[in-house]
């Protein structure tokens, strides 16, 4: 799965890389978990506009977790922030976003979890050229009964490349700029063909980082270093008893512009 990312790369580097013409203002983010918004790539507004003609990418802000246009309760989204690639074309939630609205969205890194010495240990995966990417995504928009819309998006996910999979079964799903235009716009069968782990020459890297990503109120750029690997601890014995807990804790939707 993936249900944390970056993007720290300077507005001008992601315009060069997707080709859209607004300039959004995008302070770098080190920490974008689900329900916030995410900066994402769209080719006009859908297979409406695609049929008219209109080709030419938009940058837009969409809220992470996906809300199909015939759910009845926008708090579905929290279950949605993922989409299988194996089950997309048939899932009720995602046939018709596959169908009509794919996006691109943009990222640096993304985090996954490892259970190392009993705790779970946070990664940052990222290309080692450090250069951003773009994650299939899917997006929709869904009315309010009082008349507001929402749009929001999903991220692709497949089988972990073999570079990662030792740290997470589950990857999104990247895609290299020569795909770009086809995810955007092919038919089904050709989007279907773009599914699945990482296969470009690019190479991936990951590192261990620090665990306050865990809460995502911490957004700041000390998230994206590498940390060192704790030690496991060791058992107490009556020689060495384990200090008591008790004596160790006595010290102690958006406008783009």
């Amino acid at each position: 799965m993936c249900g944390r990312y970056s993007l720290t790369t300077p507005v001008d580097g992601i315009r060069r890389l997707f080709g859209f013409q607004e300039l959004p203002n995008l302070p770098p983010r080190y920490n974008i978990a689900p329900t916030q918004a995410v900066l994402a790539v769209l080719r006009g507004d859908g297979l409406k506009d695609q049929e008219a003609g209109d080709s030419a990418p938009r940058a837009r802000l969409l809220r992470w977790g996906l809300i199909p246009s015939w759910a009845k309760d926008p708090a579905i989204a929290s279950k949605l922030i993922n989409a299988r690639s194996e089950t997309v074309r048939d899932k009720p939630s995602f046939k018709k976003a596959f169908q009509r609205r794919r996006c691109l969205l943009p990222a640096d890194g993304f985090y996954e979890w490892k259970t190392i010495h009993g705790k779970k240990q946070p990664f940052r995966i990222r290309f080692a050229d450090g250069e951003p990417f773009a994650f299939a995504g899917l997006w929709e928009r869904w009315q309010a009964p009082d008349g507001g819309e929402i749009e929001s998006c999903s991220i692709l996910t497949a089988e972990a490349a073999p570079q990662i999979a030792d740290i997470h079964h589950r990857m999104p799903v990247i895609l290299d700029p020569g795909a770009f235009d086809a995810w955007l716009g092919a038919p089904q069968d050709d989007a279907e063909a773009l599914l699945g782990p990482y296969r470009g020459a690019r190479a991936l890297e990951a590192y261990p980082v620090d665990r306050r990503v865990n809460d995502v109120r911490n957004d700041d750029e000390a998230l994206i270093e590498p940390v060192a690997l704790s030690e496991p601890e060791e058992a107490a014995t009556p020689e060495d008893p384990a200090e008591p807990e008790g004596a160790r804790r006595a010290g102690g939707q958006l406008s783009l512009f």
